[in-house]
């Protein structure tokens, strides 16, 4: 079982890099964490360097706008970088391929200034999934019939946001990763954009060393999430340590997101085959 923390302080100093998750982390898509942005202050205030990494499917400027209207200070983080910059740059590199995009009218962000175009399902040339068209009232299975299709004419998906599912104020929303999941045990094709895959950590490292000036050594470098399938894979597969806030997406499987209890996190951790660093209930400094 990993070391149980109360302060983020007590490990603050022995890092110079914190790729930090966002939604789960910093704000549960309703309101921010002040306990959390202001964890993170404290920590740039001494030098370090933060990075938002997240799987929102929509470029990192948008999602600044975001956490802008949920009073994320701008002062808590020195960049962000999103699974929405890495599809784009999936798009870029099939310039001329036609598109059918699954996901709602707020992820249309992810296409802005790329010369694409969209087509259905019986024409397209791939798929881009950010998400369902309603996450409040849709499941994955409802989009059996169209990934149906899309399996027959062998079309490769590019999915967006690699989560299964996120808070959403007290509820528990799905997200791309769930639909792309089930195009996987179908027998398709994806390509994860964002978390647990390398190319969204190579993106944050590189803007995390671009805001310190200077090449960073991996053991001063440590992620901070919520998720076993995203931030603590992804961490661990990225070499990094990582700290795991326990009162995010797991928290009814902890026992309770003020009560967290030590067995029920190492068996979860047991059955993902890794632990993080440490672990704390929630943000603080």
């Amino acid at each position: 079982m990993p070391h149980v923390i109360p302060h983020f302080s007590a490990l603050a100093s022995s890092y110079d890099v914190f790729l930090c998750d966002v939604w789960g982390v910093v704000h549960n898509g309703e309101v921010s964490f002040p306990d959390a942005c202001d964890a993170l202050m404290r920590a740039r205030a001494q030098g370090k360097v933060v990075v938002f990494i997240t799987n929102a499917p929509r470029p990192g400027v948008s999602v600044i706008r975001q956490i802008d209207k949920l009073h994320v200070p701008r002062e808590a983080y020195d960049g962000i970088v999103s699974s929405g910059d890495v599809t784009r740059d999936v798009i870029v590199h099939r310039k001329g391929q036609s598109i059918c995009h699954i996901g709602p009218e707020r992820d249309l962000p992810i296409f802005k200034d790329l010369p694409v175009t969209f087509a259905p399902l019986e024409t397209a040339d791939y798929v881009v999934c950010s998400g369902l068209y309603d996450d409040e009232t849709e499941k994955p299975e409802d989009y059996r019939a169209r990934l149906d299709i899309a399996l027959k004419r062998k079309l490769f998906m590019v999915c967006g946001n690699p989560d299964l599912v996120v808070e959403r104020g007290s509820q528990l929303v799905y997200c791309a990763g769930s639909i792309a999941d089930l195009y996987a045990t179908m027998g398709g094709e994806v390509l994860y954009a964002g978390k647990p895959y390398r190319p969204i950590y190579d993106l944050a490292l590189a803007k995390a060393e671009a805001a310190l000036g200077r090449k960073v050594d991996m053991k001063r470098v440590i992620g901070i999430g919520d998720s076993v399938r995203t931030d603590l894979k992804g961490a661990r597969a990225f070499g990094i340590d990582m700290l795991f806030v326990a009162a995010g997406i797991h928290a009814e499987e902890f026992g309770g997101r003020d009560t967290p209890k030590a067995d029920a996190m190492k068996t979860v951790f047991a059955a993902a085959g890794d632990e993080p660093t440490a672990v704390m209930k929630h943000l603080v400094w």
